[in-house]
């Protein structure tokens, strides 16, 4: 993949603005384009886009092909006559500058109900020829999405591993029985995503217009609870109840003294390999549809993986396990040529990892925060990138730049200060163009570095199953000046 010089912005959509307590594909990502293009970026990145599950986790998904409906605008089904006026006179109390999941949700779901009521009941006959068509196309894995969140609604939202065994077991007579008994909320389901992908398809055109390249998101695993293990066990490590026998994680690192015990049921592999790696092609097609370029998350893990017990409390015990390797990318590259792929390889990085890496030439990953705990041969300092990588002020997993400044120790502090001969008052700036004056390819940070905000900002902690990903842009943050200022950085250093 030819891979140009440019300099990009790191924010999910939850973050953008909205008065319905969350980001949406309605205005404010129009208004979020327009300042990208504005401020000469040429890079969108986001997280997953899938609906989120347990600890609201974008990287925990009730399914890799489907897209979160709480993305859906409210404003736009408004604009297609989905919605009336009268719908939307009483909008809880939501706060600005972070999603209040918890109300949220019942509101956005009770949102979409009145949508899915008016439109089954309207004469809107290219509206409904078109949903006709959407799920023909995306039959492959729409039509289990919708019946396993039709059945974890009838199961008050209980696993799939402790429904009735015949409908856990998918027996093909319970399977027929649900699909007539729930057809009202199969068909609900399958409305919200039409929506979703109809107006991110919308988003996505006006990004392209604008000349601005989506950087989207695959975890190397899946959620347990989702429509792609219930609707696969064989690709997974599962026993006889449909839980898992060994499950995903990460040992003790710079995150997390314990490692990270992620809980995704791990891949079987040889069952992938017996198809060709169909189910993982599927998914990557269908993430192609969606952005222009992916960041494979945990890319180590298609070299090696990290085995820990389906009943382990931490991820402290465990085994390295190897992956799939090179015959995965082959198989990849057989049917997409160019791979659009960004590899993730942060943390414990082994000789495999690289080789792996480097055979694809896929381009690695650079953090600066992390530059600065050892000497001049800290490979994430500037002097040491090369052309092929992604350089980040911080990631989605990292503190913002200020607040990483404001907790570590004296002596890293120095090192940073000295390294970019700062004195420390605008830390987040001089991240900033440490990165984008770097030889990487492409230059990226979180939005809150360019706000030069502090660790209330901050998008995750990894290992903390609950309070994460709620951080949102408040009204009148894209100011021109603002946008003027990143402009200068991208024209100063070749990124536009």
């Amino acid at each position: 993949m030819n891979f140009k010089r440019f300099g990009g912005i790191l924010l999910h959509p939850t973050s953008l603005p909205s008065p319905y307590g969350i980001g949406d594909l309605g205005s404010g990502a129009f208004t979020w384009i327009d300042f990208l293009a504005a401020s000469g970026c040429r890079l969108w990145q986001v997280l997953p886009l899938g609906p989120t599950g347990y600890g609201d986790s974008p990287y925990q998904s009730f399914s890799t092909f489907a897209g979160n409906p709480y993305l859906i605008s409210p404003q736009c089904l408004l604009d297609e006559g989905l919605l009336l006026q009268d719908d939307l006179q009483n909008i809880p109390t939501f706060p600005s500058n972070r999603v209040d999941f918890g109300n949220v949700i019942p509101w956005k779901l009770t949102v979409l109900e009145i949508a899915y009521s008016r439109f089954a009941n309207s004469d809107k006959p290219s509206l409904h020829e078109a949903f006709e068509q959407f799920k023909k196309e995306h039959h492959e894995w729409l039509d289990d999405y919708t019946l396993f969140m039709a059945l974890k609604e009838a199961h008050q939202g209980h696993p799939w591993t402790h429904w009735e065994k015949p409908l856990r077991d998918r027996l093909p007579q319970a399977i027929n029985d649900a699909r007539q008994k729930h057809a009202a909320a199969i068909e609900r389901q399958a409305f919200s995503q039409f929506i979703f992908f109809r107006q991110w398809n919308n988003i996505r055109r006006y990004a392209k217009r604008n000349l601005i390249n989506i950087i989207g998101d695959i975890p190397i695993f899946v959620a347990h609870d989702s429509s792609d293990v219930w609707a696969h066990r064989d690709l997974f490590f599962l026993d006889e109840k449909g839980n898992p026998k060994v499950v995903a994680g990460v040992p003790p690192d710079y995150f997390s003294k314990t490692g990270q015990l992620w809980g995704n049921p791990l891949y079987n592999w040889r069952n992938h390999t017996k198809d060709g790696y169909n189910w993982w092609l599927q998914r990557i097609s269908a993430a192609l549809n969606l952005v222009d370029f992916i960041r494979l998350d945990h890319f180590r893990g298609f070299a090696g993986y990290w085995e820990v017990p389906g009943d382990a409390i931490t991820a402290e015990k465990g085994r390295w396990v190897k992956g799939p390797g090179k015959s995965f990318f082959d198989a990849v590259q057989r049917q997409l040529g160019d791979l659009p792929f960004i590899a993730e390889d942060l943390g414990v990085i082994t000789p495999d990892v690289i080789a792996l890496r480097d055979h694809f030439h896929l381009p690695g990953m650079r953090v600066l925060q992390f530059a600065f705990t050892g000497e001049s041969e800290n490979p994430f300092l500037p002097h040491h990138y090369i052309n092929q990588c992604i350089a980040y002020t911080g990631t989605h997993d990292n503190d913002t730049a200020r607040g990483w400044y404001e907790r570590v120790d004296e002596k890293e502090k120095n090192h940073y200060r000295k390294y970019l001969d700062r004195d420390g008052s605008q830390v987040a700036w001089d991240l900033i163009r440490g990165v984008w004056s770097s030889v990487a390819v492409f230059a990226l940070a979180p939005m809150q570095d360019f706000l030069n905000l502090g660790n209330e900002a901050r998008m995750n902690y990894p290992g903390n199953p609950v309070g994460n990903w709620a951080w949102r842009l408040e009204e009148g943050m894209l100011s021109t000046k603002l946008a003027q200022r990143i402009k200068e950085l991208n024209i100063l250093y070749s990124r536009e």
